[in-house]
């Protein structure tokens, strides 16, 4: 198999704001796997706060293709290879995206039927990014009716944490889960979440910094079921998130695939654990690779290509809340003509 790779920019909608940062566009690596005359396509979205980037996630696509092979289908040889490379998770996904596009090309099917699974999960969040109180407030009331459910961004540091689920309550009247990116200490989470459980959040999302040491105490003590994302990486760390968490956040970037995020949901069931499927700021090709798993999570938080201006790679249908893969072969997305803007 040929692999050939390039960096591509998606420019956002508006800035994008979580409690460590804020982006207008976000740099992502699209991947092409040739065999034949076939090809499948995937995207890398590396995640800086693991230490991947698109040069780096470019480097390493660069670097593997020996250890692909010629055979599309042999996908546990080929993932256990690349899992002899450490890190760079986000290419890791972007390869095993291509090979099982690929995959579902070279038999006419689409992906999530190769996978068993039915076609539609639940519903995707809509991701309210940190701002002010009142300024989340009016961007829940201008969604309002279009989403079935809605994240927020929390962790300012400003002590308006439970203000802004207040504000955004009284815009919205759909569930609400709420996202800290590690922003909260033990006392702070402590003190916050008996006010977002009795305004309806329905669950929250890494309140702590990964691998806090009071990750057991807030679990036991918490009033609303605490969600692990920056804790949680691949089906290795997911025993020990059942320590801390009632759930995890899978995202294809950290798992490294289709494959391993099936087997971490598997796993989370065993014991006894949510299951969230998030995605980063994508295009349409990547959140087609985690809609194919949709269906085996409680929770779907994929609405990065719906954050975007202008999505390279159409073929995701969003409707009445729910983002619906293709039933064309592979993951079923297009690569669309440039915006003629």
């Amino acid at each position: 198999m040929e692999l050939t790779s390039r960096i591509a920019t998606l420019e956002l909608r508006e800035t994008f704001v979580i409690s460590r940062e804020s982006s207008d566009a976000e740099d992502v690596v699209h991947v092409e796997l040739a065999h034949g005359d076939a090809i499948g396509f995937g995207e890398a979205a590396p995640i800086e706060r693991y230490e991947e980037t698109p040069a780096s996630a470019l480097a390493f696509l660069e670097e593997v293709e020996p250890l692909l092979g010629d055979d599309p289908f042999a996908l546990e040889e080929i993932g256990a290879r690349l899992a002899e490379r450490s890190g760079e998770q986000a290419a890791k996904a972007a390869i095993d995206a291509a090979l099982h596009d690929l995959c579902g090309k070279l038999t006419g099917q689409p992906v999530w039927r190769l996978l068993g699974l039915p076609r539609t999960g639940p519903p995707t969040s809509w991701t309210i990014w940190l701002g002010d109180p009142d300024d989340m407030g009016r961007r829940a009331e201008r969604v309002a009716g279009r989403f079935r459910r809605l994240k927020l961004k929390l962790g300012a540091g400003d002590g308006l944490d439970a203000e802004r689920v207040r504000a955004v309550r009284a815009a919205a009247d759909v569930p609400l889960q709420v996202d800290v990116n590690e922003a909260w200490s033990l006392d702070e989470a402590l003190e916050i979440l008996p006010q977002l459980a009795e305004l309806g959040v329905q669950y929250c999302e890494q309140p702590l910094p990964a691998g806090d040491p009071g990750g057991a105490e807030l679990k036991r003590r918490s009033t609303i079921p605490i969600y692990v994302d920056e804790d949680c990486h691949t089906l290795a760390d997911v025993a020990a998130c059942a320590e801390i968490a009632h759930g995890i956040n899978i995202k294809l970037a950290k798992s490294g695939g289709i494959r391993e995020a099936v087997r971490m949901a598997h796993a989370a069931r065993a014991l006894g654990l949510g299951v969230m499927l998030g995605c980063m700021i994508e295009s349409g090709l990547g959140i087609a690779a985690g809609l194919a798993v949709a269906p085996l999570c409680d929770h779907v938080d994929l609405d990065g290509n719906l954050l975007i201006a202008h999505d390279p790679w159409p073929g995701v249908e969003f409707r009445d809340g729910v983002q619906i893969p293709s039933d064309a072969p592979g993951l079923g997305v297009r690569q669309a003509l440039p915006d003629p803007r």
